[in-house]
């Protein structure tokens, strides 16, 4: 009997041959070649400042209106980012409030952090505000995730404006993780906005970086932002300041660069779609990220099948806290895409039909 697939770390390292991964949440799209260019020139290896390199800083608050160099620590990707908020934000007993679906490391941030997850449901991807409202009675932070891993979903402006409101009201703690932020076809990203909001971003996913690990949090709390640089300088100290000085030259990249590869990713996401559609799966339309998420009858059978009898890597819906899907990636060209459906239709024409 070949190994059960217990998590996503099961994956790590498969690849090559005839194996097609569904998985991956890294973007295959070259980063701009302009960042190599600080490779060439780079010649100072010293401590960098716990906060993040000033002239990093300040090029961000240029993207963020209203924003100072000050309000942004650089961190080492957004999972650090994340780990240092929850950390410098916990108080005994606190608890915090995450979607459900989640990004599969959430709650383990939280407990880690000596906090306890408690979730509201999405519904069909989106939040709703009432459902939000009356759990987040008692938590001292919210997190919010659009758009969204597993879901691909882009929140509505109007229910993200009723959380500002909350948040105002109530003084939680607002996070709010835009890791996808230039990763939308319907709209542009609507920024959260407010004193206790703090916003999270990388370079990863946008510019391709995601082995640099250069992230940051944004935020006006300036109790949070003390809290947050003094667990730094005891733990990872400062981020890698090569990567730091790539990332400044990302941000002087022309935006035709996000423009062009967007195009990809769309391209990408309507075959996917329609492709699914087309087999008869039940999913929604992703408007951000690069994830689709369909239902499937018993869900951690069909991921272990489509790997051992279909060489194909999906991951469990259950990972995310949903049970009843599968969360496919499309970091992927279309040609493999494409071979990837193939292997589906003939997987659901022969062994998923015996499922009960």
């Amino acid at each position: 009997m070949p190994p059960a697939i217990s998590s996503a770390s099961f994956f790590i390292g498969k690849g090559g041959g005839d194996l097609i991964s569904f998985g991956s949440g890294q973007p295959d799209l070259p980063p701009p070649q302009q960042i190599f260019e600080a490779q060439r020139r780079f010649k100072t290896f010293r401590y960098g400042p716990v906060q993040g390199e000033e002239k990093l800083r300040a090029a961000l608050a240029k993207e963020y209106p209203g924003a100072r160099a000050e309000e942004f620590v650089v961190t080492n990707g957004a999972s650090e980012a994340l780990d240092l908020l929850l950390r410098a934000a916990a108080t005994r007993s606190g608890k915090v409030l995450l979607p459900k679906p989640y990004y599969y490391s959430y709650p383990h941030n939280v407990r880690l952090a000596g906090m306890t997850p408690k979730y509201y449901r999405l519904r069909d991807g989106k939040i709703d505000f009432d459902e939000f409202e009356a759990q987040a009675k008692g938590c001292r932070v919210a997190l919010i995730n659009s758009p969204g891993n597993p879901t691909g979903s882009v929140q509505d402006i109007a229910v993200l404006k009723k959380i500002e409101a909350f948040a105002r009201r109530t003084g939680t703690i607002l996070i709010s993780d835009e890791i996808y932020k230039d990763l939308i076809y319907e709209r542009e990203n609507y920024p959260m906005k407010g004193e206790t909001v703090c916003t999270i971003n990388s370079f990863s996913k946008t510019y391709a970086m995601c082995g640099l690990r250069v992230g940051y949090v944004h935020t006006k709390d300036k109790d949070l932002m003390a809290k947050m640089v003094e667990i730094k300088s005891h733990t990872s100290m400062n981020t890698n300041v090569l990567a730091q000085e790539m990332a400044y030259e990302a941000l002087q990249t022309p935006k035709r660069h996000i423009a062009q590869q967007m195009k990809v990713w769309r391209s990408r996401r309507d075959y996917l779609y329609e492709s699914m559609v087309g087999l008869g799966l039940d999913l929604w339309k992703p408007e951000g990220a690069f994830y689709v998420f369909p239902k499937f009858k018993d869900p951690t059978r069909a991921m272990h099948d489509l790997f051992y009898r279909y060489h194909m890597i999906t991951y469990n819906g259950a990972w995310f806290g949903d049970p009843s899907r599968l969360r496919f990636s499309y970091a992927l060209d279309l040609a493999k895409i494409a071979k990837g459906m193939e292997r589906l239709e003939a997987f659901l024409n022969k062994e998923y039909r015996r499922y009960t």
